[in-house]
């Protein structure tokens, strides 16, 4: 059974896989290992020789067969297909992986998926990644929905630095409804047509991978137009439900009068 397109590319994206090589090399010293969402198995077969038993499970069921082909040779290894979310588990985690990511949590279940199974985490374990940071800059952009930004575009004016609006750690429960008004200084004087959201991930609270391709690439988003002067405040007021989808996602900006 072939990978998918989307899969060779996460197999492909050697800065996200080198980091988390890294982070799981580090923080699994043996125990009871959760890798959810495992895909086709790799964060699990490099966690297999250092864990006691690694729990790892996958919704989807052909990306289930592949990766119990792929993890069949560790016997310590148990693969799971199902919904992470209603899933008991035998025993309680040391450490907890897992890579339901997406750019400020939106579309994708890591948030609905950690509130569920966070209670089966040992008192002093792990979870990888541990958080994120979300920041978001001001832009004048031309566009009619929100996109990833995967490579550089040109139609792209940044028009304020980035602000760091939320902080986010993921042993604690998180509300996944996001309603926030967030003041924005300008830089420079022009129109104001969106934002961008860059997620920067902590795989440990002393490692922070940034954007990749394939690892929460900046989210562009429209907004309604405003023009404004260097050094102006503006108001952006942002929403969304995390793992809700970006259906959910709402950006307006308004002038502080």
């Amino acid at each position: 059974m072939k990978l998918t397109s989307y899969q060779q590319n996460l197999l492909s994206d050697t800065e996200r896989l080198t980091a988390f090589y890294r982070i799981i090399n580090e923080k699994v010293m043996g125990g009871v290992v959760y890798d959810l969402g495992t895909g086709s198995g790799v964060l699990s077969s490099w966690t297999a020789p250092l864990a006691r038993t690694v729990y790892a499970v996958e919704k989807n069921p052909i990306t289930a067969k592949i990766a119990q082909k792929n993890l069949n040779s560790f016997k310590n290894v148990s693969l799971i297909q199902g919904d992470a979310k209603t899933i008991s588990f035998p025993e309680k985690a040391d450490t907890i992986i897992c890579e339901m990511m997406d750019t400020a949590l939106i579309d994708e279940e890591q948030v609905p998926v950690l509130n569920s199974v966070r209670k089966y985490l040992k008192p002093q374990g792990d979870i990888i990644p541990c958080g994120v940071f979300n920041g978001v800059e001001a832009l004048d952009i031309d566009i009619p929905y929100p996109c990833y930004q995967e490579e550089e575009t040109s139609n792209l004016r940044v028009m304020s630095k980035l602000l760091i609006y939320d902080k986010i750690n993921f042993k604690k429960h998180i509300a996944p409804e996001i309603d926030y008004r967030i003041s924005l200084t300008l830089n420079t004087t022009g129109t104001v047509s969106g934002v961008k959201i860059t997620t920067f991930t902590l795989l440990a609270p002393d490692f922070i991978c940034g954007p990749t391709p394939m690892f929460n690439p900046p989210l562009l988003v429209p907004t309604n137009q405003i023009k404004g002067e260097r050094g102006d405040e503006i108001i952006l007021k942002l929403k969304y439900t995390m793992g809700g989808g970006l259906d959910t996602l709402k950006a307006a900006v308004e002038t502080i009068s």
